[in-house]
């Protein structure tokens, strides 16, 4: 039973790594490929960007959601676990730490990869952000992204999850003033690259603390409206019934 359950728990770390890692990788790359092609217009680069991550996000979730729910999300795991405590759901403490870990790990190799696909030095990123518009736009991104996630799980409509949280990253692109971030993995993998996607290390600690304020509204908005929404855990993002088990 050990080895079975590290194997599985393996697997998973596996994936989330990954995941999260591309993910930032199309987030960074794209911002690159977009501030390059487009270096006069900034609405256009972030329109590029924002596109970009959608279609790439909704893609890893189909990719790697089967082996680990595809979190790629620190406060998504975290979530997971506190609203599955009560019903012996979600992940463990363990897991949950060994998938921070892994997501944290996978947005930083991201990030370098992305500089070095595009031939960019990897420097720590000078674009600051945080102001009070941004804090809050970060509240507001991560509260809806938290929300939306386990409302679609808790409704059993969690296979929906790659189009629908695909398409509300790219609309908190533009309807939040900090570009929805929401991640604090992916917030500090673009510390590492002064590119149009990059964060300056000032403003990450800001960001992560706005990001758990949401996840804390968005978890109360689910528990408030779904009171059950626990029951759910442990099908997020992708529902376990459509995992792998080999």
């Amino acid at each position: 039973m050990p080895s079975t359950f590290t194997s599985h728990v393996s697997r998973r770390a596996a994936a989330e790594l990954l995941g999260t890692g591309l993910l930032v990788a199309v987030v960074v790359g794209s911002g690159i490929a977009a501030q390059t092609l487009s270096p006069a217009d900034t609405g256009l680069q972030l329109l590029e960007n924002s596109l970009v991550t959608a279609l790439g996000l909704t893609v890893l979730i189909l990719a790697f959601g089967p082996i680990s729910g595809a979190h790629f999300n620190p406060i998504v795991s975290a979530v997971d676990w506190v609203l599955g405590r009560r019903f012996g759901k979600g992940l463990r403490p363990l897991e949950l730490g060994i998938f921070v870990v892994a997501q944290i790990i996978g947005a930083i190799s991201g990030a370098l990869l992305a500089n070095a696909m595009f031939e960019v030095p990897t420097t720590m990123a000078t674009t600051e952000r945080a102001s009070a518009g941004h804090l809050l736009g970060e509240v507001v991104a991560t509260a809806g992204l938290v929300f939306l996630i386990f409302a679609l799980v808790r409704t059993n409509r969690a296979a929906l999850a790659a189009p629908a949280v695909g398409a509300y990253i790219g609309a908190a692109y533009w309807f939040t003033s900090s570009t929805s971030f929401a991640n604090p993995a992916v917030t500090i993998g673009r510390m590492f690259s002064d590119t149009f996607a990059g964060i300056a290390p000032t403003s990450v600690l800001p960001y992560i603390a706005a990001q758990l304020i949401g996840a804390v509204v968005g978890a109360a908005l689910t528990v408030l409206l779904y009171p059950s929404a626990g029951r759910a855990a442990g099908h997020v993002v992708v529902p376990s019934s459509l995992r792998s088990t080999s």
